[in-house]
């Protein structure tokens, strides 16, 4: 026989469980931000690699051929453009990230529902789960540049977009267009980390040539603790050159 918890147990039980899990949320974020840009650096790079995603969808749907390949690549899906990513505000350019990524998560949930055996496709919930820690990380970015993410209006991609279909795609489109999404997430996915290491870049060199560190800062914060002697000062002190 089950017994059960009185109104008021349940109510507090489940404050301590939405307390511990905000509490876990802002631990989760790191207080570093070169720790964090390397993360989202290296994150960017591993998802930008088409061997994450694209390789093992183009085997599974038996597009592995030359034709078909170049296919892929012919009508890209509309992603913002590196030129379009860098030309952004760094609060701007984390937004972009954040949504595209959300676009491309629930995409990647819609194609999950296409395949049959999704089994044979275990890289399709990974790259999913890897887009939620992209995004927690841009979130937690956001917050160390005190900047709340908000929805980015549509950028224009810099490069093609996609062909408008206003029939039923059969099967096999629908493979190149899933094909086409893909390879334009991972070439997102790849100008997304040069992003973010020039971000690095530029801090390691506005680091290299602060004031705080230049040799000339330094040798007048030296040339302040050399002070002459009161014997130097002295009249008596001092030597008369003949001339």
């Amino acid at each position: 026989m089950q017994t059960q918890l009185p109104q008021r147990t349940l109510l507090s039980l489940v404050l301590s469980l939405l307390f511990l899990s905000m509490a876990q949320a802002t631990r989760g974020c790191s207080s570093s931000s070169p720790q964090l840009l390397s993360q989202l650096q290296n994150q960017a790079n591993i998802t930008g690699n088409t061997g994450s995603l694209l390789e093992p969808y183009i085997l599974l749907q038996r597009l592995n051929t030359s034709a078909l390949r170049a296919a892929c690549t012919e009508y890209p899906v509309t992603f913002p453009s590196e030129d379009t990513l860098r030309a952004l505000s760094k609060p701007r350019f984390l937004n972009t990230v954040h949504a595209t990524l959300g676009r491309v998560w629930r995409q990647l949930g819609a194609l999950r529902q296409q395949i049959p055996k999704i089994q044979a496709f275990p890289e399709l919930e990974r790259a999913r789960q890897n887009i939620q820690g992209i995004r927690n990380n841009v979130y937690c970015m956001a917050q160390l540049l005190h900047h709340t993410l908000e929805i980015p209006e549509p950028t224009q991609a810099g490069s093609g977009t996609s062909p408008s279909i206003s029939t039923t795609p059969s099967i096999f489109q629908a493979k190149l267009d899933s094909c086409r999404f893909l390879w334009g997430y991972h070439r997102f996915m790849g100008s997304v980390g040069r992003v973010f290491r020039e971000w690095g870049d530029g801090s390691s060199r506005s680091r290299r040539h602060s004031p705080r560190h230049s040799p000339l800062r330094a040798w007048r914060k030296g040339a302040r603790r050399i002070r002459p002697s009161r014997s130097s000062q002295s009249p008596m002190s001092r030597v008369k050159v003949p001339r």
